[in-house]
């Protein structure tokens, strides 16, 4: 049974990923831990509740990689270059679910994808992929005519902001319109006293409570609006799609890939 090595156990979705895990009829197993040196559950079991892995926590990733087939980068994004470099080395195909990493560590994913499977994933929801591939058709078919809003929400603690997700959702929407993002997207109105921008695409953002995840792309234009809309109430649908995400990477050839390729769509 191919092993599966969590890099950021103790967060909310290294605990999500050992729940699917445990429950998931998937030919997976747990076999490696990774948490931060400074974390207070190294030498115990990598569930936090419920029922023993048998798995340690380590801060060792030499230790966490070294039974693994695959590994799911959940940890932070200061450590995703150098876990992209460990897998690279090992030749561990593996899947980033960390977002909010810069350019410089994107240009070491795109590195290590020379040697393995990288696979980014901002989403690892498979209701989300669909929605990616939804909103690329619904881009082109409506045209430049329709004014397209990206609002996001999350819970009080995520640090990044717009979401991975959104902003993926906002590459989905300019790659349909043949044009770059960052030529695209206004993330403050604050103060603006201009109309909008024909073709821009605005971002809005909600940090609150114990929201799991919103996603809202509105497409409108005179006299119709369309809303494409997902919402996860439970981190396990996360966890779901990572794990059969992890499955597909396993063999794949070197290269970069995203969870329409997992999808095939």
């Amino acid at each position: 049974m191919p092993g599966v090595a969590v890099l950021g156990i103790t967060g909310r979705m290294g605990q999500s990923l050992v729940r699917a895990l445990q429950d998931s009829p998937k030919p997976l197993r747990l076999t490696g831990a990774l948490a931060s040196a400074s974390s207070g559950r190294l030498g115990m079991d990598a569930a936090a509740e419920g029922a023993p892995t048998g798995v340690t926590v380590t801060a060792d990733l030499e230790e966490a990689l070294r039974r693994a087939a695959v590994a799911l980068d959940f940890s932070t994004p200061l450590n995703v270059g150098a876990h992209a470099n460990a897998c690279a080395e090992r030749r561990v195909p593996l899947l980033i679910g960390t977002t909010g990493f810069d350019a410089p560590t994107r240009a070491l994913l795109e590195s290590a994808a020379l040697k393995i499977a990288v696979l980014i994933a901002p989403n690892t929801s498979v209701g989300v992929g669909v929605l990616s591939r939804l909103v690329s058709l619904a881009t082109a078919a409506l045209g430049e005519g329709f004014d397209v809003e990206i609002a996001e929400a999350h819970h009080r603690l995520k640090r990044d902001a717009p979401s991975g997700t959104a902003l993926a959702l906002g590459e989905a929407v300019a790659q349909a319109r043949g044009a770059a993002l960052e030529d695209l997207a206004v993330y403050d109105r604050h103060g603006a006293s201009d109309p909008r921008r024909p073709g821009s695409i605005g971002f809005s953002v909600v940090r609150a409570g114990d929201i799991v995840g919103e996603h809202t792309v509105t497409f409108a234009s005179r006299g119709e609006r369309i809303e494409l809309i997902h919402r996860a109430t439970d981190r396990i649908v996360f966890a779901r799609g990572a794990l059969r995400a992890a499955e597909w990477l396993i063999g794949r050839p070197a290269g970069l890939y995203g969870m329409r390729d997992v999808l095939g769509l």
